[in-house]
């Protein structure tokens, strides 16, 4: 049972996230052989307050400052 787990910044449509599964499990099963049926995808949403880039979060930099 494999488990992909994907951290992201927040943000992503419902449709984005839903197409990015199905095309991981497709990788997985073309490239190492696994089962679609046993593969997990996990999207994990990360604020861009919580996320740190060059010594500042990524709203700040977004913002401009």
């Amino acid at each position: 049972m494999p488990v992909v787990t994907v951290r992201a910044l927040e943000g992503i449509s419902a449709e984005k996230k839903e197409e990015l599964m199905e095309r991981i499990t497709v990788v997985m099963k073309e490239v190492l052989g696994k089962n679609p049926e046993a593969t997990h995808v996990i999207i994990e949403e990360i604020a861009a307050e919580n996320w740190g880039i060059r010594g500042k979060t990524v709203a700040t930099i977004r913002s401009g400052k």
